[in-house]
């Protein structure tokens, strides 16, 4: 009888701890996005805030944070509680930031994966100023106007520049790099002729390409995209560059376990979704849920492809 009696006590005292996992939403959740309002981030995480909190029966708001290619974001997020009412939509820029500068306020083991919710490619945008309407025509009139080329970037050692940096190198071509706080200020700078070139995620350059108002010479995906067959990859002009990024959501390391796999269920559902599906393909992107560890490993492997970029190029920053 005694030991039953300690037994039910262990249990009443277990009740309240119990009650409060089990209570997960009951009250608002952020999702922190480090990029501008209306950007090609800000659109899916709009997209999975609205579904998510229909998922949850609590309400998702997206909080825009767009300064220094998402370190802002991420050190806000870190800094939270970890208790699943902070999210992140964790992208290739954290891994970027992670080995670019000395210290940029966080490790990538300070988050928590939760899923993947995109993978997309690049389009090469280019201002009607420039007298150019396919890559080779591009790279003739770069290598004929060295370092004249202003090409924007979303922070200095972002992937914009070392994409750039990269496709210098193989090509042989000089451009000027001019960053920029977020993904829609260059957009409006190319469209105004004030920059010449833009390699962006296809959702950020499609309502001004269909309205002509800036060039889409080609893509870095390795076939062409549903959003814009017309475009040619780089590869079919014999130029060996396909390169891609991704999207996703973490949470503060230290979350439980239990709202990690509750979200990673929801998220994923979101993502199979016809509604998201259609979203993302009319965007040129593709979109892929996964586990928390598989975004892990995509994590880790995105570090180990930039790091090297990074040196080569001596775009490390304090």
């Amino acid at each position: 009888m005694r030991g039953l009696g300690l037994l039910i006590l262990s249990l009443l005292v277990a009740l309240p701890t119990m009650s409060r996992a089990g209570s997960y939403p009951d009250r608002p959740i952020r999702l922190v996005v480090g990029f501008g309002a209306a950007g090609p981030t800000d659109v899916t995480a709009r997209f999975i805030a609205d579904k998510l909190s229909e998922a949850l029966g609590q309400r998702v708001f997206v909080e825009n944070k767009a300064a220094s290619g998402g370190i802002v974001a991420t050190r806000d997020v870190i800094a939270r509680p970890a208790d699943g009412y902070t999210l992140l939509l964790c992208t290739h820029f954290e891994a970027i930031n992670v080995a670019a500068y000395k210290d940029p306020g966080f490790k990538l083991s300070d988050l928590a994966p939760v899923s993947l919710i995109a993978k997309y490619y690049y389009g090469l945008a280019l201002s009607n100023a420039v007298p150019a309407t396919d890559i080779r025509s591009f790279i003739a009139y770069a290598k004929a106007h060295p370092a004249q080329v202003n090409y924007g970037t979303v922070g200095v050692g972002s992937a914009q520049e070392i994409l750039a940096r990269q496709l210098e190198k193989l090509t042989g071509i000089t451009m000027t790099q001019v960053p920029f706080r977020g993904g829609a200020q260059p957009v409006q700078e190319i469209v105004a002729d004030r920059i010449h070139f833009y390699l962006a995620p296809p959702l950020a350059i499609l309502p001004q390409y269909r309205d002509k108002r800036l060039k889409i010479l080609a893509v870095t995906s390795p076939e062409r995209l549903r959003a814009l067959p017309e475009v040619p990859t780089l590869t079919e002009d014999g130029i060996d560059f396909v390169r891609s990024g991704w999207l996703g959501i973490c949470a503060p390391v230290g979350t439980p376990a239990s709202i990690i796999q509750l979200l990673n269920r929801d998220i994923a559902l979101i993502v199979r979704s016809d509604a998201y599906r259609a979203l993302i393909d009319t965007a040129g992107s593709i979109a892929a849920s996964s586990t928390p560890a598989e975004l892990a490993t995509i994590m880790q492997q995105t570090l180990d492809e930039v790091e090297p970029t990074i040196t080569e190029f001596h775009l490390h920053r304090e």
